[in-house]
């Protein structure tokens, strides 16, 4: 995307970034092209004790007052966390009569055809708490019946007595034509003011009534806890001095000003997991790199997403709270613009265990940030993979989130032992070995089989590795994976954060349309595409000029009668009579590039168009055209302040996983690697949040983008 002057010049002076995780919440600042980061423990009782608590130590750090700031932007769980948690506002329905059980009934389909006793998810609103009425649009948006403004004054006196916090309103058809919907919150708010409405033709205009329906009821379950969260932290903020805006991130990489985050909490969802697929895209472009992995393991989860030509792929669908994590059909289907993720329940602080077969198990269940891993010597007493990596010999106890947190060594021992080797009658080394392996397997199947449903190869690709796990893990995974090239990015250990501080602000205004190709309206979709242009610019023209964005057309296209459709970029284009062409040669490559073949005759349809809005934010370090970091970046401490030639801080042995032995390993600190600098493996280079392997198999450099880059050798015996 061309960076603009006037994009250039967005969001000037210090930014910090800020990612609320399931067991560590990341800071990271840049302020006069110096990037400062922090990591300290999630409060999860209450979340902006740890926001407040390591934004005051990392500008004491820096050195920067809080005048100073130019933009805060936030990532959070807390949406997330309510929807699984069922803790959210007392919420009801209010849709068209004859379909009040739509988000009960849902596809009629099971997460395990194969398993007579599972379970599907409850539905976010009882039914007793779903209320209907008369009136109906037809498919086309005309009024079959009016709306039966009567029935009203009954529903709201109900919502009334029972307490109803929040209201969701899904009519048929009405991303068509939302007036009834419109006409009946006009009505409620005035009856009612304090009662939150989420009007569906607002949060998700697209065909499909279940997960129009059901991504509605997550917004307005979500909405109160939001709005209460957002004006809580802004008002904390403002307690520090600190009155720079504050900008969310949402789940498509983007981002947008509280009011808009309060509306659309739902766009929330998949923030943290978004921002560091954004920071992944961004290292892939400054490097040069076509095709790439991004592995994202924090505390909780593994993520992995497929990144080509400096763009992570996107989805327009997202299940949250399933009832079996990770098992796809076992949640609650979402209509919202996402960037398109695979994750696992693998993260540091996943719990390890044998399972009643004998068979070691890691995850989902994560220790978090409280108790948190046996190791961190909080209470903890469980096994995790941290206090596997812990035994192994990987991780400095005195150096652990800079230093921050001390690990006791002996008790990842005690609960190692107690948990895997005992029952198992292993020793503590091959207990370590097969955590650890397990949970790269895991990773590595998913990786795979997510490839093959994107219609794309891992071979050949780059994995690029952050979060404060995922360099313990990269080079086995690209082993398994056959991956001969691995980058660790500067910041890696709080790539999500770093990612909020690259996101543009931007909007996706999307509407339903479903029409045959052959007869497509042209007039009718540019009209169309003026309006969506209109509403999305209203929405980034709170934070930036709508001037400085550049816009980008998607149409979602698919052949006649399949169920699921793909989304076809047109870049900015506005149809001309060449439109009919365009379409489908644009529909037909992207079809052959997913599936490898096209069905010759079929007509082809599209069902809705989206218009997105963007203005990328200013780039702390990097040149307008080539985003090549000059001089001044540095990871805390300027790049090119350490030694030539660094001097290991510690031999010890070091548990290998290919070699399923130990292996004698020299430790560095990253912050004493300059450019140019090479390490061979067996090594540990240790960062100030995360820590990198280096196996035998692996030789590791400082790049000239200040990048690790972990390249394999033909053989161990390789000198080279």
């Amino acid at each position: 995307m061309t960076q603009s002057a006037e994009a250039a010049a967005l969001l000037p002076g210090p930014r910090l970034g800020v990612d609320i995780g399931g067991t560590f919440t990341d800071f990271v600042l840049e302020a006069d092209g110096r990037r400062h980061t922090h990591k300290r423990l999630t409060t999860p009782d209450a979340p902006e004790r740890a926001v407040l608590e390591g934004i005051a130590h990392l500008l004491r750090e820096a050195e920067v007052p809080a005048v100073r700031l130019s933009a805060i932007i936030h990532g959070t769980t807390l949406a997330t966390n309510a929807v699984i948690e069922r803790r959210g506002a007392r919420t009801a329905l209010l849709t068209t009569e004859g379909f009040r059980d739509v988000i009960e009934t849902g596809f009629e389909a099971r997460a395990d055809h194969y398993d007579l006793r599972v379970r599907q998810p409850a539905p976010l609103i009882e039914r007793d708490l779903r209320f209907t009425i008369a009136g109906r649009m037809s498919a086309q948006g005309d009024e079959l019946q009016a709306l039966d403004m009567s029935a009203l004054e009954p529903i709201a006196r109900s919502l009334e007595s029972r307490s109803i916090e929040s209201l969701a309103v899904g009519f048929m058809h009405s991303y068509r034509n939302p007036h009834h919907e419109q006409q009946a919150a006009a009505w409620l708010a005035a009856r009612l003011p304090h009662l939150s409405i989420s009007l569906s033709s607002d949060v998700s205009p697209e065909v499909r009534e279940f997960e129009r329906f059901s991504t509605t009821a997550v917004n307005a379950y979500v909405r109160p806890l939001m709005q209460s969260y957002l004006a809580n932290l802004a008002a904390a903020l403002g307690s520090l001095s600190i009155h720079a805006p504050l900008l969310l991130m949402t789940s498509d990489g983007s981002l947008c000003d509280v009011e808009t985050a309060c509306r659309l909490p739902v766009r929330l969802l998949e923030s943290g997991p978004a921002g560091g697929a954004l920071m992944a895209a961004h290292v892939s472009e400054a490097m040069g790199l076509a095709q790439v992995l991004s592995l994202d393991i924090g505390g909780t989860t593994a993520k992995l997403c497929f990144i080509d030509a400096g763009r992570p792929h996107m989805s327009r669908s997202l299940e949250v709270a399933r009832l079996y994590r990770f098992k796809p059909g076992s949640g609650i289907p979402l209509r919202i613009p996402v960037v398109e993720l695979c994750e696992i329940g693998a993260g540091g602080g996943s719990i390890a265990r044998v399972d009643t077969l004998g068979r070691v198990q890691v995850g989902p269940v994560s220790a978090g940030s409280v108790p948190g891993p046996a190791c961190y010597g909080q209470g903890g007493e469980r096994s995790t993979l941290t206090d596997a990596h812990m035994f192994a010999g990987r991780l400095d106890p005195a150096w652990f989130a800079a230093g921050t947190l001390s690990l006791d060594p002996d008790a990842a021992r005690r609960a190692l032992e107690t948990d895997i080797a005992t029952p198992l009658n292993l020793d503590a080394d091959a207990a370590a070995y097969a955590v650890t392996e397990i949970a790269d397997e895991a990773m590595a199947s998913a990786a795979r089989e997510h490839a093959i449903e994107l219609g794309k190869s891992v071979s050949g690709r780059t994995l690029i590795a952050f979060g404060g796990s995922a360099p313990l893990h990269a080079a086995r995974l690209a082993d398994k994976l056959g991956i001969d090239r691995v980058v660790i990015p500067t910041a890696a250990g709080v790539g999500s954060a770093f990612g909020f501080l690259l996101a543009p602000v931007a909007f996706d205004a999307v509407r339903s349309r479903i029409e045959p190709l052959v007869h497509v309206d042209i007039d009718a979709i540019n009209a169309l595409l003026v309006t969506l242009e209109a509403e999305a610019a209203l929405i980034v023209g709170k934070v930036v000029s709508p001037d400085a964005c550049s816009v980008e057309v998607t149409v979602s296209m698919r052949y006649r009668g399949q169920g699921h459709e793909l989304q076809v970029a047109l870049g900015a284009t506005r149809l001309d009579a060449d439109a009919h062409a365009l379409l489908r040669e644009r529909f037909e490559a992207a079809y052959l590039a997913r599936f490898g073949r096209l069905v010759p005759r079929a007509p082809i349809e599209m069902l809705g168009w989206s218009v997105r809005l963007s203005a990328p934010q200013r780039v702390a370090g990097m040149t307008a055209r080539d985003d090549q970091p000059d001089a001044t970046v540095s990871s805390h401490l300027d790049r090119h302040a350490g030694a030539a030639d660094p001097t290991p801080t510690a031999e010890r042995p070091v548990l290998d996983q290919s070699l399923r032995e130990r292996v004698a390993s020299r430790f560095y600190r990253r912050d004493d690697l300059v450019e140019g600098t090479h390490i061979r493996g067996p090594a540990i280079i240790v960062d100030r949040e995360t820590t990198v392997v280096v196996p035998p198999n692996f030789n590791a450099r400082v790049d000239a983008t200040g990048h690790l880059l972990l390249e394999r050798r033909t053989s161990v015996k390789d000198p080279s």
